[in-house]
Parts: structure tokens; sequence; C-alpha cells
């Protein structure tokens, strides 16, 4: 069973590795067509919206960019469609394989909300199903025509939803969540309103009728929104390495505060690609709210050592604290490792555990298992560059219990 967990380990790799290929297709095509279209050159007479000049890797391009569309079907036409597709499928999937396999680790944080892993994933899954429902209802409804409206209205679902996933989940998945919900809207976007559209316009073509502006403008607007929403989700999806990001109990806050920074940031480059100036503002905005963000992260979080000594351990935890070797596999966790995994690392220039691991006491050491084998055991990942001499006998030694345990 123990070769389990390295396969699983690999898994969870190769389902990553994919969603962030996946998401680099997809980031970059978006950003690159947002920047095209901003900068198209719309002075010069003719049928097209507007035209660029551009050179890239020693080869000169000419686009041409009409905002219905042109006199007649065009012989070959391609489609930006499954980089969005990809990169969400992979994420759901990351979502599973990370979160919900590991929901007793990962998700459910018992001191906020005692869920069982079943409604802890139900509520994972419905969430973000409902984010979209929402945030549809809001665009179709008249506020579609207040675009400005609309996005102050989408920031404050985002602070609900943030507000929400804090009051259920781990702190990091929380973020996570938070990344998940927004990216299920983005490639909702694509998926239900952009592609749809388009292939109305591309109907009428065929049939020889004249396209109905109205579809291109709804699905600018969807892709501006998710133009503006991409950083922030970048951020979120990363935020689980950095525990001061989702460690502390202001950590719903900081994630709101994200999504300014996404406006600052994409607001100067977009006006920038436009022409319209360089809006340096933007930039003495963006550093203000990350040191907001800074200041929010230094105060503590929600687990303490008392709650942590008081919770009732899983069946799954309890057999790794059963198994043969526990006590010898203890010492040497907390002898080699608890100096900086702990609620108040006393490792010179650690402030915070590393990803927000704990331990300190059995139930930490029992609860993470799978991360001390993976980690230290079968790897020499843990500690960092050996610094506390963990020996390979140790390491033999916290295998054999985790052995034992499977």
């Amino acid at each position: 069973m123990y070769d389990m967990a390295i396969l699983w380990e690999w898994l969870a790799f190769a389902v990553r590795w994919t969603h962030v290929i996946t998401a680099i297709a997809w980031i970059g095509s978006s950003f690159y067509f947002i920047a095209l279209d901003l900068g198209l050159n719309r002075n010069i007479p003719g049928p097209a919206d507007g035209e660029e000049w551009q050179v890239h890797g020693g080869g000169f391009y000419y686009i041409q960019k009409y905002l219905v569309a042109p006199d007649a079907m065009p012989a070959h036409l391609t489609w930006f469609k499954w980089e969005s597709y990809a990169t969400w499928l992979s994420g759901f999937a990351m979502l599973m394989v990370v979160y919900w396999a590991g929901a007793n680790l990962y998700l459910i944080d018992p001191a906020k909300a005692d869920l069982a892993i079943w409604q802890g994933i139900l509520i994972s899954a419905a969430s973000l199903a409902v984010g979209w429902v929402i945030y549809d209802f809001l665009c179709k409804s008249p506020l579609g025509e207040r675009p400005t409206t609309l996005m102050l209205l989408l920031f404050m679902m985002l602070v609900v939803m943030s507000y929400g996933y804090n009051q259920v989940f781990t702190g990091r998945a929380a973020l996570l969540h938070l990344g998940a919900f927004t990216a299920t809207i983005m490639t909702a976007n694509v998926f239900l309103i952009i592609m749809p559209n388009q292939r109305i316009v591309v109907a009428d073509l065929q049939a020889g009728r004249k396209p109905d502006p109205k579809y291109g403008k709804i699905a600018k607007l969807r892709s501006t929104h998710n133009n503006y929403l991409t950083l922030p989700v970048i951020f979120l999806m990363l935020s689980n390495h950095y525990p001061l990001a989702f460690g502390t109990q202001y950590a719903w806050i900081i994630a709101t505060l994200v999504f300014l920074l996404g406006v600052t940031i994409r607001h100067y480059f977009n006006s920038m690609h436009a022409r319209k100036g360089q809006p340096t503002w933007t930039w003495a905005a963006t550093v203000i709210i990350f040191i907001i963000m800074a200041w929010l992260s230094s105060f503590p979080g929600h687990d303490t050592y008392e709650n942590a000594e008081s919770r009732a351990l899983t069946a799954t935890e309890q057999r790794f604290a059963a198994a043969d070797g526990f006590e010898d596999a203890a010492q040497i966790v907390q002898g080699r490792c608890s100096m900086c995994h702990a609620r108040e690392p006393v490792w010179d220039g650690i402030r915070w555990a590393p990803k927000g691991v704990f331990l300190e006491t059995d139930s930490d050491i029992a609860k993470h298992a799978g991360q001390i084998y993976v980690q230290a055991a079968i790897s020499h990942a843990m500690p960092p560059a050996n610094v506390t001499d963990l020996s390979d006998a140790d390491r033999q030694t916290l295998a054999r219990w985790f052995r034992a345990a499977s």
C-alpha cells in the first residue's frame, strides 16, 4: 500500500503539471488578444474595425479585426477554446486529487466547521456551480449595460465568497476554492457565452445573413471580465505555497484585496496597449494594497496549540498513531522537524511553519504521515539541505512506521 503513496504523489504532480501547461496556453492567448485588440489602429479607412502590423520571430504579421464579421466566411478559421477547457478540467481534477481525496488534511478544518468528508466535498462542488449561476444572472440583467456597476457587484460577491469559504474550510483550501470559483466563471464564460455567440455569427455568415452585432458586444463584456480576473486567479492558485497568504485570521481579506491588485495591474497594461498613456498611479495603488496585505498576514491564524491537542483523530490518523514504530517516528520528527514546523517556530529566520504544516504533537504527526513519508522518508526533500542532520537510519525508521500503518 505504501507504493500507492508514491503513485498518488506522481498522479498529483502530473495533474498539476498539466494544469500549469494549459493555464499558460490560455492566459497567454487571452493576454495577447486583449493587447492586440487595444492596440489596433482604428483610424485607417476600410471595412475592418482596426488593423495592425506586428513583427515577431523574424517575420511580419498583418492583422485585421472585424467588429461583427467579414463579408464572407473565411476558408480557415481558428477557434480559441480548448486552452480554457483543458485548464478548467485539469484544475478540477487537481481539486479532486488534492483536496477531495485529502479532505481530512487539506479541506476540512474541524475548528471552523466539523464536517463529514462528503459534506465538505458537496460544499466544494456546489459552490463552484452557484457562483456561475449568480454571476450569469447579473450579466444578463439590465446591469449588463452598466459594466462598472456590474464589476463592483462581482467584487462584492467575491468578498462574500471569500469570507464564506474561510468560515468552512482550511485557510489553504479557502483561497484555493476562491480561485476555482473565479476560474469556473471564466471558463463558463468561454463555454456558455463567448463560443455560442461566435457560432451564431459564423452560422449567419454561412447562411448569407448579416450577423447581429449584439453577440460580439456580449462576448466582449465577458472577455473583459476574464481579463481582469486572470491575475487574481494565478495568485490564489499559488497561495497554497505561502502560509502568509492563507494561514492568518484575515486570509479572506487578503484574498479579496488580490482582486483589487488585478484591477490596478491590468488597468495599467490595458491603458498602455490602448495607447492611452501610462497611468503610473496604478503602481502606487498596487504597492499600497500589497503592503496592507503583508500587514494583515502578521496576525495569527485560527489554529492554536490547544485545539490541536484536543482535536479528535480521524480513523486514518488513529491507525498511524497506533502503528508499530510511531513513538520512535514521533521522537525523530519532533527532534528534527518541529523547530520549523511549529505554531511558534524557534529556527532562526522562520516565523511561520512552512506551508502551514505543524509537526509538534502526536496528532500533528499522525495527520501528516503521508507527507512525512514522501518528504523525509523516501526522499531527501526535507529537511532542506538536511540542516538538522536527519540520518539515513532515521529516514528508514520513518518509512517502516508508515509502511506498518499502511
